[in-house]
């Protein structure tokens, strides 16, 4: 049975609702706080939920954050294959959520951006498992070449889904032209693409980076928020699958869950344009919900997309809004 085992950070979220970003110098009220998990939980606990057996292969710390997250894992049941690292607590990230639903960041790394030593993991992977790589690690100096390594050492027929993050813009040129060459998929937004391509984030720009970039790569699944996603793979021209219309009270980890689910999907033998349809229900889904890791479960993503096919065929029209 295939297993996603997620390398990325796990990270405790200090999130807060706010009526605005803060100007300069000035001080907001919060209309609600919640401390959840956040980082690479979200994709693993949108994976572990759709069915997928998941793993956390990232490091986790020794201080309340990092306890607070192993409990949590635990009882999404998913297993934790590293020690704690000693002496450093798990990072942690101040979400400021604003009325449209957006989300903004300011991160503080810990325990997730020490990784070292990673290679072992590649012993316990089979062939068909998925590793998830976050280019969050690959913009920390400690861990940069030990994930490097890890995906080096690797079995040819384990698949890596490379998750670029907001920060692909400050991963070094020569790890993202080598995480870019081993993966099996990319999923992105059109800024992280713009990012790599070097400023565009067409269709065009994605197609070239799949062909010129990502020679072992089955497809990118370029994310377009409320409208959906787009499939580019090499056998056939850009697939448009639309979203899903609902009412966003949060975005954080929104993309994270679609990724879990994209992999979950196929896991289980999806075609890939039924996976993305799939995550994109996932993810419409989670945004309705507040905190990031709350990806819905296999049920509720199989009711939902059937209370689509019913609206559409009420209505005649070709998809549940975008």
């Amino acid at each position: 049975m295939a297993r996603l085992v997620h390398i990325g950070g796990a990270v405790m979220d200090y999130v807060y609702h706010v009526p605005g970003l803060p100007r300069r110098a000035d001080e907001l009220m919060a209309t609600r706080f919640a401390r959840s998990p956040g980082g690479a939980v979200n994709m693993m606990v949108a994976a572990r939920r759709t069915g997928l057996a998941t793993a956390c292969g990232g490091y986790l710390g020794t201080g309340p954050d990092g306890d607070a997250l192993r409990a949590f894992l635990a009882a999404e049941g998913i297993d934790v294959l590293l020690p704690p690292l000693a002496g450093i607590d798990s990072g942690n990230c101040v979400v400021l959520i604003t009325p449209d639903a957006e989300r903004s960041f300011v991160s503080f790394p810990g325990a997730e951006a020490h990784a070292k030593d990673l290679e072992t993991l590649a012993e316990l992977m089979a062939p068909g498992d998925w590793l998830a790589v976050s280019g969050y690690l690959l913009t920390y100096p400690d861990s940069r070449e030990a994930v490097l390594a890890l995906v080096d050492a690797l079995d040819e027929n384990v698949q890596v889904i490379f998750d670029p993050t907001p920060v692909v813009a400050d991963i070094p040129a020569d790890a993202l032209a080598r995480i870019l060459a081993r993966s099996s998929w990319m999923s992105a937004n059109r800024r992280e693409i713009a990012a790599i391509a070097g400023g565009e984030a067409s269709l065009d720009a994605a197609a070239a980076i799949l062909s010129r970039r990502m020679p072992r790569a089955g497809g990118i699944v370029l994310r377009d928020g409320e409208n959906g996603a787009h499939l580019l793979t090499r056998e056939a021209a850009p697939v448009e699958v639309p979203g899903f219309a609902v009412a966003a009270i949060d975005t954080n980890g929104a993309g994270d869950t679609h990724v879990g689910a994209f992999v979950g999907a196929l896991a289980r033998g999806l075609s890939a344009a039924d996976a993305v349809r799939y995550a994109n229900a996932a993810s419409a889904i989670s945004v309705t919900r507040r905190g990031g890791a709350c990806g819905p479960s296999h049920d509720e993503i199989i009711r939902f997309l059937s209370l689509a096919d019913q609206d559409r065929q009420r209505t005649g029209t070709t998809n549940m809004g975008h």
